[in-house]
Parts: structure tokens; C-alpha cells; sequence
């Protein structure tokens, strides 16, 4: 349906309306950020303007109710006014009136009254603020469903319950699954997700990322290997397809896979069997594969970049993970539930509670906002970093502050306000020119085999500047977020040496001792 019906209810009867609420999108609003952490996500249906009503905005209406919750109640906080924000339907767009006295602020600037916001802005969404101690996402929501079981993924907006009723639907299906989204969405929770919910829930899980698999090792990698099958080759080897048989097998970035690898992946698909590299005999395997990919296949077969009947056969069902962007309401539940996760683990989840109307929030509503109404090109990997980082910016302080070189680090989040006279930020990395520099630091840890010093040094810069630059990159795998699977067998390949295993894995030598520190493994 156009989604211009939404606000368009001047065309539509009373009668009409109610026959059509179910299809109608709604002017809503979610709860972003609450003194009441626990409130974070609750959300109000403007129902009213359906019916070319005003709807007021105060610290006593409307009710709000989480998702599945059949009561709720009003935003409650002493210090939002009693007096209400209001507002009404005008032909495709919604007017927001607030009266001179009541403090709001939307997408970071002041309201001095009115403000007309166009339906286009509420398919994305609008942050407005009240009083400094609340945060609300005014948007547009379908018909409210019952929610499905979260399964292993945080969030509660429309489009990612719309993922997890696909994954419902062919979790127990024995045809491959190609998973698209952008890169750092969530496509691995995915996978984990279909296999959970599957058939095979019991055998292994194995995740794989092809691009992180050098390509002279790629076949035996992914196949096997027999002792003395290649130089260096003292033993044989179970490749990814035996290790996962019965199970699971994750292919992650499968558009980076070389085109004669293709090939030999196509015949597993196709006959079930393996043959390992080095012998002449093939060996059975019964194994679901899902896959996953930012790429688009389409056109990459259509340039014979990828192989046009390997993909076919790999999109048996395809499942689109949506972008950040496109679940705005999530972002502060997702912030929410890192921020919980950060502090627990350097020793401060009491920055958290009691949780009180009046006492001051340690995570605070414009912080929460400001994040809120970023782009997040890197998604919600890219937002658990800067989580992450902000938990440790603001380690012993009364209330967390997005610190410039913390934001920084979040690329293209809108500027901020100038709510006062600038402060000389401290000295942070220089800025990277995101064509030239990143290939200029791939290609200088290539050189020097993933080790920060020479790297540093072959790029005139010092390791902290670095390092920043890695943490800041979208396009340099980081240690952290290589599978467990992945780097037990690089160790053990490796015999132990580290560096050896941050080359072949192509991370960071530094971040990946802290990764095994962090396991236990060091």
C-alpha cells in the first residue's frame, strides 16, 4: 500500500477508518530514552489522527506499552511538563505545536513553535527531546502483531520481527539460505538462528568467513587435505565441510570466494560429496549450508565474477537483514542492552540503577538522541564499538558524554548543535580519506604480515595513531570478530605462533593476543 494513506485521513470516513486501520500506517512514538531504563522501546499508537483528532504529548498522555503489553502508561516523569505538545494531521504531513514554556528539542534543534514534519521524515523517523530527561522516536507502525521469540537478537522493531518470522518459517527446511544485509547487521545471529531453530540444532554450528581464508589455502581449508598432499602438509586434515557433517556449515562474505573455488563448493552442494585434496577418494557429508553476503550477486554473475548456478543454488530462500537505519527504534534498545553489558563488565552496572524517577540518569536522554540520529553505515557492529568505547570514555563520571573524539569515530553522524562556546578537544588521530588511507593500510599490514610496528612505521604515523585508524575502518577484519572455530584451527595450523595466525586470519597481531588473553588462550 502507498504509504502517503497513512496521514492522508481527511479523504477517508469514519466508517472507512475502521475497516482500514489494520492496513494503515500509524503516526507513533517510541520510547528512546527514559529515566526508567526499563521503559526504553515502549511505544504509543496516535490512533486519534486517524480520525482527524489532535493527539497532546505530556508527562500524563498518552499511555505507553511495550510490544505484546495491553496496558501501559504515561511518559510519568516530574520533570516533563504538564503542559502538552500537540499534535494534528495536515494533509501528508504532521504538525507539532509546543507551547513556549515546555522545553523540546527535534533532531537537536529547539522548537520555537510550530514544526511541520513531512511523511517521508517519519518513514525514517524523528528524535525529539523533552525537558532534557526523555527521548522519543515519532515514526510510523502497521498494526500492532504479536511478537515472535527474540532468537538471539536484540531488538523489537517491525523489521527485524518481520526477519524472525522468515526465519520461523524456513528454519527447519533442508534447502540452503542465502542471507543478505549490510556488512556489520547481524547476519551470523541470522545463521545462528536458522540453525537453532532447525532440524540440526543439536549437531555443530561452523562458521566460516571465506574472505578471511587466504586463497592458496582456500581448497584444503573448505575440503581437506591429506598428510603429505602439499608442502608442508605433515598431516591430514578434516576441511570445514567434514568438520560441520550433520550440522551446520556458515559461509560468510561468499561473494569474495575465487571463482575456481566456486566451482568445486557447487559439486558439494549438488552430489553431497567431498574430496579432499591429495586423494582419489570423495567422501559423504550431509551438511546445511547458509550463506551470507553485502555483495550483490546478481550483478557480480552478470560480469562472471560469481557464478551464476552456484548462486541459484545457494538462494534456495534468500533473507534480507535490514540496515540499522531502517530500525531506528532498535538503536536505543541496542544501546541500552550494550551499555548494560560494558558496565557489568568493568565493574559499574550500579551506573544503572536504582532505576528512579528522580535521580539523574547516568545514560542521558541528549547522549542517547545524538546516537540515535546517526547514519551507522557500519551498523550495529559499528554501534557496539562506539558503545563500548563511550562505557570506557566515561568510566567513574556521574553521566556518560559523547566526548568529539568519540564521535569521531562515528562516521557520519550529523553534527551536533553549538549549545556553547567550543571546547579544544584533545589531540586524536588524523582523520583517514576513506579511499586512499584505508588502501594504503591494508596494504602496508599486508606487507609486514599484520604487525603493527613495521606497519606503523612504513606509513610515517605512530601505533596509536595506528590502531585508531584500524579500530575506525570498516574494511580491516578485527580480532574480535573472528569465530571461535576459525581461530582454534588457525592456531593449531599455525602450531601456536601468532603471528603466523594473524597474517593468515589478517588481523592485527596486537588485537588478536588480546583476543586470546580475553579466551583464556594466551
Amino acid at each position: 500500500m502507498d504509504p502517503t494513506k497513512a496521514l492522508a485521513m481527511s479523504t477517508l470516513e469514519p466508517a472507512d477508518i475502521r475497516g482500514k486501520a489494520a492496513e494503515l500506517r500509524v503516526p507513533s512514538l517510541t520510547v528512546l530514552a527514559h529515566p526508567v531504563l526499563s521503559r526504553v522501546g515502549e511505544q504509543a499508537r496516535l490512533l486519534p489522527l486517524l480520525e482527524g483528532r489532535a493527539v497532546s504529548l505530556s508527562r500524563n498522555e498518552p499511555r505507553f506499552a511495550l510490544p505484546n503489553e495491553l496496558t501501559g502508561q504515561p511518559l510519568g516523569d516530574p520533570y516533563v511538563s504538564r503542559t502538552p505538545l500537540v499534535f494534528e494531521v495536515q494533509g501528508d504531513s504532521l504538525r507539532l505545536t509546543a507551547p513556549s514554556s515546555v522545553r523540546v528539542q527535534v533532531d537537536g534543534a529547539p522548537l520555537e513553535g510550530s514544526r511541520t514534519l513531512p511523511l517521508a521524515l517519519l518513514e525514517e523517523g524523528v528524535v525529539i527531546e523533552l525537558s532534557e530527561r526523555v527521548a522519543l522516536l515519532v515514526h510510523l507502525l502497521g498494526a500492532p502483531l504479536a511478537s515472535p521469540p527474540p532468537l538471539g537478537m536484540c531488538g523489537a522493531s517491525e523489521a527485524l520481527d518481520a526477519v524472525r518470522r522468515e526465519v520461523l518459517r524456513v528454519a527447519d527446511l533442508p534447502a540452503p539460505v542465502l542471507i543478505r544485509g549490510e556488512s556489520g547487521t547481524g547476519k551470523e545471529l541470522v545463521a545462528l538462528a536458522l540453525h537453532a531453530q532447525g532440524r540440526r540444532a543439536r549437531q555443530r554450528f561452523l562458521g566460516v568467513n571465506v574472505a578471511a581464508i587466504p586463497s592458496s589455502t582456500a581448497a584444503s581449508a573448505l575440503f581437506g587435505h591429506t598428510a603429505g598432499a602439499f608442502t608442508g602438509a605433515a598431516g591430514a586434515h578434516d576441511g570445514y565441510f567434514f568438520q560441520a557433517d550433520g550440522g551446520t556449515l556458515f559461509l560468510d562474505e561468499i561473494g569474495t570466494m575465487p571463482l575456481d573455488l566456486q566451482a568445486a563448493v557447487l559439486r558439494v552442494l549438488e552430489t553431497g560429496e567431498v574430496q579432499p585434496l591429495g586423494s582419489s577418494r570423495v567422501r559423504r557429508v550431509d551438511v546445511r549450508v547458509l550463506s551470507a553476503t553485502d555483495s550483490e550477486l546478481e550483478g557480480a554473475a552478470a560480469r562472471g565474477e560469481f557464478r551464476d548456478a552456484l548462486f541459484h543454488r545457494l538462494a534456495g530462500f534468500q533473507l534480507r537483514v535490514p540496515p540499522l537505519r531502517r530500525r531506528r527504534d532498535d538503536i536505543a534498545r541496542l544501546i541500552v542492552h550494550f551499555v548494560r553489558e560494558e558496565l557489568s563488565t568493568c565493574g559499574e552496572a550500579y551506573r544503572l540503577a536504582p532505576e528512579t524517577h528522580t535521580r539523574v540518569p547516568w545514560l542521558t536522554a541528549s547522549v542517547v538522541a545524538r546516537l540515535v540520529r546517526g547514519r551507522w553505515p557500519g551498523n550495529v557492529r559499528q554501534l557496539r564499538n562506539v558503545v563500548r568505547q563511550l562505557v570506557s570514555a566515561n568510566r567513574g563520571r556521574e553521566q556518560a558524554e559523547l566526548t568529539p573524539e568519540l564521535e569521531a569515530l562515528c562516521t557520519d553522524l550529523p553534527v551536533a548543535p553549538v549549545q556553547h562556546a567550543p571546547v579544544e578537544p584533545a589531540p586524536v588521530a588524523a582523520p583517514m580519506d576513506r579511499e586512499l588511507s584505508e588502501a594504503r593500510l591494508l596494504e602496508a599490514l599486508r606487507e609486514h604480515g599484520w604487525r603493527p610496528t613495521p606497519a606503523a612505521r612504513a606509513l610515517g604515523i605512530s601505533r596509536t595513531t595506528l590502531y585508531a585508524w584500524i579500530e575506525r575502518s570498516d574494511r580491516i577484519r578485527k580480532a574480535r570478530d573472528v569465530p571461535m572455530t576459525e581461530l582454534e584451527l588457525c592456531l593449531r595450523e599455525c602450531d601456536g605462533d601468532v603471528d603466523e595466525a594473524a597474517a593468515r586470519l589478517q588481523v592485527s597481531a596486537r588485537g588478536l593476543r588480546l583476543r586470546l588473553r580475553e579466551e583464556g588462550l594466551s
